[in-house]
């Protein structure tokens, strides 16, 4: 048989795979959905999918992985008939939720997705025959994307070194090859004033409020000297406890966005000056927190992408060009490790971030939508390691793009 036509009956083999071991991966999903857990706390969704791929046979598991909601299994490797160095593919699963409304952004579909396209590879790749090269399947768990950015940690700590690609798919409205998503800082700003009585002695006071209040307005009136690509929006956590005091304290929150990280120190200076020049004003003092990662951009891999789709469309999906746009510590893994983020529909017209897309990815219908994403990430992956000069490719736009 040539390896064209194997390669085809590897991705149907991947395929019923994946549809054999449906009700349990509807299990997976199901029980992070139903137990939300913010970023860094995730220890139920850790211990879920842990405990999935221990009673998985042939995985090897490492709990709270260099981080404490963390974990990474590994399986292989197997043939190296001809030699050569290993492939390691990698999947990635996103478990955390959001605050007061669950999953609204879908990430339980992520975990089964990732897990889902990592067991029906591994079971088409452990049936005995000796392959070309050896190979290596890899699923990382990775915490906290909704906040600090788990990835960016685990980065850090070296748990990408020994990838060749990863993959990782996000629910939206929409089936796309790429999310555009853009770089990102957030940062937290705290002013001190001075607490008085707002009617006997005001002029004892140092309003905080006041602070927050034209910090606001600067960052407001800031934005029509921005670039297009640039974005900044926030909100007051914090104003006061009651009108006939003063505020003592005030808090916003930031996050300022830009088609590059390049752009981000120069977006932060003229931010910081808006905040500084609102202390100055009001007498405050302020504090400027800014989170400890930045998220990069997701450097696009037209070879991935174009690969997926041709595999998606096997299947049924039908593509937009219109995508989800937001901001993932994925995109600075991209920066490290060719790889796709695709984005798939779930059979709901709700948008991320609401109570109504919480509802729809722990929704029935959405099991259908979510699985046929895994079965186009195996499908790809399968490529990768088994189509001619694929992995080179990818690789060399990677390091094309990468400059």
């Amino acid at each position: 048989m040539k390896m064209a036509e194997k390669l085809q009956a590897l991705k149907q083999q991947v395929c019923c795979s994946i549809d054999e071991a449906k009700d349990k991966l509807h299990q997976l999903g199901d029980a992070i959905w139903r137990h939300p857990e913010l970023a860094y706390e995730e220890r139920q969704a850790h211990d879920t999918l842990v405990c999935f791929f221990t009673q998985e046979t042939g995985w090897t598991v490492e709990t709270h992985y260099k981080l404490e909601t963390a974990f990474r299994a590994t399986w292989g490797h197997v043939g190296g008939a001809e030699g050569g160095s290993v492939v390691n593919v990698g999947f990635l699963c996103e478990y955390d939720a959001l605050p007061d409304i669950g999953h609204a952004c879908g990430h339980n579909l992520i975990a089964e997705s990732g897990a889902a396209a990592a067991v029906g590879l591994k079971s088409v790749l452990e049936r005995g025959e000796a392959w070309p090269v050896p190979i290596k399947v890899t699923v990382l768990g990775t915490p906290a994307e909704e906040d600090e950015g788990g990835k960016v940690d685990l980065l850090r700590e070296g748990a990408f070194e020994d990838l060749d690609v990863v993959f990782m798919a996000h629910p939206t409205q929409k089936n796309t090859t790429y999310m555009p998503a853009a770089a990102m800082h957030s940062v937290l700003v705290k002013y001190h004033g001075r607490a008085s009585h707002a009617s006997a002695y005001p002029w004892e006071g140092v309003n905080a409020l006041d602070s927050a209040v034209m910090a606001y307005n600067n960052i407001s009136v800031l934005r029509q000297q921005l670039k297009p690509d640039w974005k900044i929006h926030g909100i007051i956590k914090h104003g006061g406890v009651k009108p006939n005091i003063i505020p003592d304290y005030s808090e916003l929150e930031y996050y300022l966005r830009a088609s590059s990280h390049r752009d981000l120190p120069i977006l932060r200076a003229k931010t910081e000056a808006c905040f500084r020049a609102a202390a100055m004003a009001t007498g405050c003092e302020v504090e400027l927190l800014f989170e400890k990662n930045e998220f990069y951009e997701v450097l696009r891999n037209r070879t991935l992408e174009d690969l997926y789709e041709e595999n998606g469309k096997a299947l049924g999906m039908k593509f937009s060009t219109e995508g989800f746009s937001g901001s993932t510590d994925f995109g600075n893994v991209s920066h490290a490790v060719p790889g796709i983020h695709p984005c798939f529909y779930i059979g709901s017209e709700a948008l991320n971030h609401t109570a109504e897309y919480t509802a729809a990815c722990g929704a029935d219908a959405a099991q259908f939508y979510t699985l046929l994403a895994a079965k186009a990430l195996a499908m790809t992956a399968l490529d990768v390691i088994f189509s001619p000069g694929v992995l080179c490719k990818v690789k060399q736009e990677f390091r094309d793009q990468a400059q």
